[in-house]
């Protein structure tokens, strides 16, 4: 998911004045209330054999915990043969309507409907023996309008699956189409076009010492910068082939690991969360 659809999320969960859930997430997950828990994320697995590999090796090595799939992509059957070799890896889907780069395409799995489309992609999944453990959005499409954003909800919870969504003012109620019975981000880190190139892992690490108690998902862009990425982001600097190299760079790197250590940084993963909707059912 890129950064410059994320302001649409907030702008459809602003605040009423009920009060929030009592319990927190890391209570509910055997931690104490004030725990910083993070997710480490990386997107968009199945649009390049580059950015597959570099997210299998990141899941592989612990230095993501996470990850989502983009069903409509060239290079899915990879990932869905990963998955069936590593079913407790943490793999959520990617819904994809948008097709972004310039010369490499690729279409949807139904139709032009939304509804129907990403159902679709839910069913597509599990067709091919991926087990889903929550849902997002690529580029953010479906936090655009609060229509996109209940058709997302619904269909997450018709799968009793979590889904990327934030919890707005913490001291008060989600508004419709969230509840309080979803699992809501506190906070959201990714790196936009603002961060200087060659202050990256700085960025990371700020971010990382900064995390306040709560539930953040860090959101990453996992590659290789190689030719067959190169080829596949051509014009696009931006989470193109340079950019993802940074993210694998930094995440595996010690200073990164430090840092979590540090900062007392529990790390978990989406299928952590989906286990609490499974007991409140």
């Amino acid at each position: 998911m890129k950064p410059l659809l994320w302001s649409s999320i907030a702008s459809l969960v602003l605040a009423t004045t009920l009060p929030a859930q009592a319990r927190t997430i890391a209570e509910r997950l055997g931690h104490p209330a004030n725990s910083k828990l993070l997710i480490i994320h990386a997107d968009d697995l199945g649009a390049a054999h580059s950015i597959d590999a570099a997210s299998f090796d990141g899941l592989d090595k612990g230095a993501v915990s996470s990850a989502s799939i983009m069903i409509p992509t060239p290079w899915v059957g990879e990932v869905a043969a990963y998955a069936r070799a590593h079913p407790d890896a943490d793999l959520g889907l990617h819904l994809t309507l948008t097709s972004e780069w310039e010369t490499y395409r690729w279409g949807s799995v139904e139709s032009s409907d939304v509804e129907r489309e990403i159902r679709a992609q839910v069913v597509r999944a599990l067709a091919l023996g991926i087990h889903p453990t929550h849902l997002d959005s690529h580029m953010g499409s479906l936090f655009t309008t609060p229509e996109l954003m209940g058709i997302y909800a619904k269909v997450a919870r018709e799968y009793h699956l979590p889904f990327l969504a934030p919890r707005g003012d913490p001291r008060t109620k989600p508004q419709p189409p969230l509840s309080e019975n979803d699992i809501l981000i506190d906070a959201v880190v990714i790196a936009d076009r603002n961060v200087p190139r060659d202050k990256w892992k700085e960025f990371y690490l700020k971010a990382i010492a900064d995390l306040k108690p709560g539930l953040t998902e860090m959101i990453v862009h996992l590659g290789h910068d190689d030719s067959e990425l190169q080829a596949v982001t051509v014009n696009h600097e931006a989470y193109g082939s340079a950019w993802r190299q940074r993210d694998y760079d930094v995440m595996n790197s010690p200073e990164f690991k430090k840092a979590l250590t540090d900062n007392h940084v529990i790390v978990i993963r989406w299928k952590d969360l989906g286990k609490l909707l499974q007991t409140s059912k």
